[in-house]
């Protein structure tokens, strides 16, 4: 279907229907204009030959040379051919049919005699004659040749022609989709971040769509290392400035525990060794993210029982939110549930999204862990009933290093989400940040390994807390 929808939305075929449109168009108005010339003109010769035939009968002197001269006419001339009436002024009739017509000039008409039907279309010329009514009838079968013969052109020849033309197109346009498909694909995963996508060579002759294919594969090359050289700056800086920053701590720890240390050093001591430790943290997250984004940890994945896991994870922070007077409802399947991907990491993942919950949200807030599967994939959701976040921060949120104005006073580096994010879209999956009426609820959904025989689950919950 959607190929489908990708061949009637080509270029090539509307450019095909098109043409095929115009030539059928032009093509149908000559041959329109050349069928009325020619018929037009078999009809003059038509009405020519009933005046000349006229002519001759009117040449003769009396009543009996006409009736004579039609009866001798009439033996060898056919009624689908020619008709010859002659109504005497006695009201006998001389011919081969007794036909009355309009003595107004030639007229194009149908005719009967008697139980003996003479069908057909006719042109008809009746004048008065030596005080009776002489009518020539000639068959228009001529004409009806030519319209026949034109509409034969227009179907065996117009027709199959316009048909040749869209078959081409369509062909063209199928040619054209796939290598448009294989563009819009690589633009896809390019878009993405996945900068290893190429166009890849494509079969035939070079065109403008192959030309197009190489520069967006030398444009991905471009980016390609152009990331891979700015991850890796990010990486050294992250990993040259933890060492001395670590070697700053063990220096500030000495300094604490010297003997006869004033208390307000200590103090300070105690302070700058906290802030030290937040830049270390916030710098192994780097590093984190950074191999992360490098694809390095996926050589590690392997089928994971991503509900065993939710299930440790709410179990372990039931205390957690017990103390911080939140409550925590987990409704996970009791049935295993597999993702493919690194149950470190997706542990992290569900760590992450709970402490944001713990540390955002007032007392009193529920906090609660739902997994399900539905069209062919795990949805995981950590929601709360805390203050959320603007839907104009949302996209900013997931940026390194960004935090909300009101969160600039509680402990964080930042990374958390962004830590969150990366980590989900290296395992192919996909997060959103969604409204809870009230809070947020973080909504990540993965790729469904589960085997098919495996039923629909139930839910359980591990239990709640209230503070």
């Amino acid at each position: 279907m959607a190929r489908a929808r990708g061949i009637w939305n080509s270029t090539p075929l509307r450019q095909s229907l098109a043409m095929a449109a115009l030539f059928a168009l032009a093509s149908f108005a000559s041959l329109a204009v050349t069928y009325v010339i020619v018929r037009d003109n078999a009809e003059a010769s038509l009405r020519a030959t009933l005046e000349q035939q006229m002519a001759g009968f009117a040449a003769l002197p009396d009543t009996e040379d006409i009736v004579d001269f039609v009866r001798a006419q009439s033996r060898t001339a056919s009624a689908e051919d020619r008709i010859l009436s002659y109504v005497r002024p006695d009201g006998q009739i001389a011919g081969n049919a007794a036909l009355v017509a309009p003595a107004n000039g030639p007229t194009l008409m149908s005719i009967d005699r008697g139980n003996d039907h003479i069908d057909g279309d006719y042109l008809v010329l009746s004048r008065p004659l030596r005080g009776g009514q002489m009518t020539i009838a000639l068959s228009a079968g001529p004409l009806q040749d030519i319209r026949e013969a034109f509409l034969s052109v227009f179907l065996f020849s117009l027709v199959p022609t316009v048909l040749i033309v869209v078959g081409g197109g369509v062909l063209l346009a199928w040619r054209a989709v796939d290598r448009l498909t294989r563009i819009d694909t690589a633009l896809d995963r390019l878009t993405s971040g996945d900068y290893a996508a190429r166009v890849a060579p494509m079969p035939g002759r070079a065109d403008d769509l192959s030309l197009i294919g190489a520069r967006i594969d030398t444009m991905a090359q471009a980016q390609e290392r152009h990331i891979s050289a700015l991850r890796q700056v990010s990486a050294d800086i992250a990993h040259d400035l933890k060492t001395p920053i670590q070697r700053v701590s063990v220096l500030l720890t000495r300094l604490r525990d010297r003997p006869g240390l004033a208390p307000e050093a200590a103090a300070l001591a105690d302070q700058a060794n906290a802030e030290t430790d937040g830049i270390v943290c916030t710098f192994q997250a780097l590093l984190q993210i950074a191999q992360i984004e490098g694809g390095s940890p996926k050589a590690r994945f392997e089928p994971v029982d991503i509900a065993d896991l939710a299930r440790t994870f709410c179990e372990v922070y039931e205390p957690s939110a017990e103390d911080s007077g939140h409550a925590l409802t987990c409704a996970i399947p009791d049935t295993p549930v597999r993702v493919r991907g690194d149950k470190t990491l997706l542990g992290q993942v569900l760590a992450n999204l709970i402490e944001n919950a713990l540390r955002h949200t007032p007392r009193g807030a529920v906090i609660s862990v739902n997994l399900d599967r539905r069209d062919r994939a795990v949805r995981l959701s950590v929601g709360d009933t805390g203050p959320g976040i603007p839907v104009d921060e949302r996209e900013n949120v997931l940026r390194r290093l960004y935090r909300l104005e009101r969160s600039r006073t509680t402990p964080g580096n930042g990374l958390g989400l962004s830590l969150v994010a990366a980590i989900i879209e290296m395992h192919d999956g996909a997060l959103q940040l969604l409204d809870n009426d009230p809070g947020l609820r973080v909504a990540i959904t993965l790729p469904d390994i589960t085997l098919p025989d495996i039923t629909q689950p139930e839910f359980t919950q591990p239990g709640s807390s209230t503070g």
